[in-house]
């Protein structure tokens, strides 16, 4: 049994995952494309993490291959937004399969998922403001089991790989708040999004997802409310967890 050491403070994990030396321990179960746990070391210090290699992507149709870029879009969109629900995740192009995505681990109660949490009313803003990064990545895949509830308490965001098609394609189990006005700082957060730059997503995604990215986050703004799924089209993941 692999022993999972302690985060460090952000910055020094962001440091430990982008320069130091990673050791497979092996592949995760139950993910279609490979996906590795994984624990980089530099110094005296390491950090666990779930490792994304290119190579070991399945081709889409709908989806350019780097798959794993846009698991680290969907880490800088959660940032810039200030929302925070999404692990650190960065790029290597030296890990030992070669380029990919390096998450970091999130230690977690794995009984817990979405369809669980949402019981627990005391989850629901860290969730709406998850429903809200998910409509603004266009996110095409949330599954239950992607929301995890770490050890601290706090629910995460993980697996975000199918976002930012800039064609409308939201699938997420996450419908509890449909129709329900988005509060208020989370408006701000995205009025904020809607008029920058966006200079964080320049070397991750083509200049039509940013835009989209940016014209999604303007339009739940306008409407003020969570969306409310279509009926005669199908806005459902599959499997549901």
């Amino acid at each position: 049994m692999i022993e999972i050491p302690p985060a460090p403070e952000r910055d020094v994990a962001r440091r430990v995952l982008a320069r130091g030396e990673v050791t497979v321990h092996g592949r995760i179960p139950g993910s279609s494309n490979v996906t590795l746990f994984v624990t980089c070391e530099l110094d005296v210090c390491a950090v666990a993490a779930v490792y994304k290699p290119a190579r070991g992507e399945r081709p889409l149709w709908d989806f350019p291959s780097g798959l794993h870029r846009r698991e680290v879009a969907a880490f800088a969109l959660s940032e810039a937004l200030g929302f925070g629900c999404v692990p650190l995740t960065i790029e290597r192009d030296d890990a030992p399969l070669g380029e990919g995505s390096l998450q970091r681990f999130v230690p977690a109660d794995f009984s817990q998922h979405h369809f669980t949490l949402v019981e627990d009313e005391r989850h629901h803003d860290r969730l709406r403001a998850i429903c809200a990064f998910d409509v603004v990545a266009n996110n095409t895949d949330r599954k239950s089991g992607h929301c995890l509830l770490g050890e601290d308490g706090t629910v995460w965001a993980i697996d975000n790989g199918l976002c930012f098609h800039p064609q409308p394609k939201l699938r997420t189990v996450i419908w509890e708040f449909a129709g329900e006005p988005v509060p208020g700082a989370l408006l701000d957060d995205l009025a904020r999004l809607s008029a920058s730059g966006l200079e964080v997503l320049c070397d991750l995604l083509s200049g039509r997802e940013i835009e989209a990215v940016r014209r999604r986050a303007q339009a739940l703004v306008e409407a003020g409310r969570f969306p409310v799924p279509d009926p005669d089209d199908y806005h459902y993941p599959w499997p549901l967890v």
